[in-house]
């Protein structure tokens, strides 16, 4: 498999280089990037163009137009319908242009709102997701009925995987489409910086998430394209829970912010909990997460930190 031309769509992307990255660190010699200052892929011409030049073998189709809460409220009809052609057309014409395998990542935001925990792959059609990232959520939940849909008709070999919320270094830290942890790390070294004595945060801090170092979904990532090749969804995550609330008290901790934190309960806390099963994972690849949560927020913090000071 290490001579395999493997093509990653939003290569350039958080996840995209930590994954170029570890597969090349593995001794892959053919990983090329398909991204958007290249290919529009939600474009049929931007599709085939990437199948014609560079000819995969394996696709891993990583791109996606995704943010935090306030950017899918204010996006909806974007995330859905950029997220669902990317997919679906990338899929369709690399069954088209034969391809040995397609692993296309799906989304924790697949799951129904009220998803008993731990989230269960087999639950994942037991209600509707939470309204503000239904969208998105449904979108790419379409790559798994249609890798079902075409491993049936066509046994076109096509994996499904859910990874939960990302963080670690190099991911985004713009406020206008960040998620909850880079955006509470930036609002934290802004406070301390502008000596602001309180820092606003959404929601009641009552909702917990379930959060996977970059590196550790990276590793997923490529024990599943090398090791499965099954019809079921696969959850990728790191198997715990943190509050918002207990989450903000803990980047406050590493970040030395010493103000005070309001809460805005107008605003929406999102899914009430999430966290996953990932017995399956481990099961069927051999994945397990290995880096601890508030060592990987230490790293996360600290790259931040030098960037700053090297502006």
């Amino acid at each position: 498999m290490k001579n395999k031309r493997i093509c990653i769509t939003g290569g350039k992307g958080f996840l995209g280089r930590h994954l170029v990255r570890a597969f090349k660190d593995r001794g892959y010699k053919k990983v090329t990037v398909a991204d958007i200052d290249d290919f529009d892929l939600r474009t049929l011409d931007g599709i085939t163009s990437m199948y014609e030049e560079i000819k995969p073998e394996i696709v891993i189709h990583l791109a996606a137009r995704v943010g935090g809460i306030g950017a899918n409220r204010e996006h909806p009809g974007e995330f859905f319908y950029d997220n669902l052609m990317m997919g679906a057309q990338l899929m369709e014409y690399g069954r088209r242009y034969k391809v040995e395998k397609f692993v296309a990542i799906g989304t924790i935001c697949c799951y129904p709102k009220l998803t008993p925990v731990p989230f269960k792959e087999d639950d994942l059609w037991n209600g509707y997701p939470e309204e503000t990232n239904a969208p998105y959520g449904l979108a790419k939940k379409m790559l798994l009925v249609q890798s079902q849909a075409y491993r049936k008709q066509y046994g076109f070999n096509a994996i499904f995987l859910m990874p939960v919320n990302l963080y670690g270094p190099g991911d985004n830290f713009d406020p206008t489409s960040s998620h909850v942890i880079p955006a509470l790390i930036k609002k934290c070294f802004d406070a301390v910086d502008e000596n602001k004595e309180e820092i606003e945060v959404w929601g009641t801090g009552n909702a917990s998430r379930e959060f996977l170092y970059v590196e550790d979904c990276a590793e997923a990532i490529i024990l599943a394209t090398e090791h499965y090749n099954g019809p079921e969804p696969v959850n990728i995550g790191a198997g715990f829970e943190i509050t918002i609330r207990d989450l903000v008290g803990l980047i406050v901790k590493l970040t030395g912010f010493t103000g005070k934190i309001v809460w805005d309960s107008t605003k929406p806390d999102g899914q009430p909990r999430r966290m996953l099963d990932t017995s399956r994972a481990k099961r069927a690849f051999g994945f397990t997460s290995k880096m601890s949560f508030e060592h990987g927020l230490k790293k996360t913090i600290e790259w931040y930190r030098s960037r700053i000071k090297s502006r």
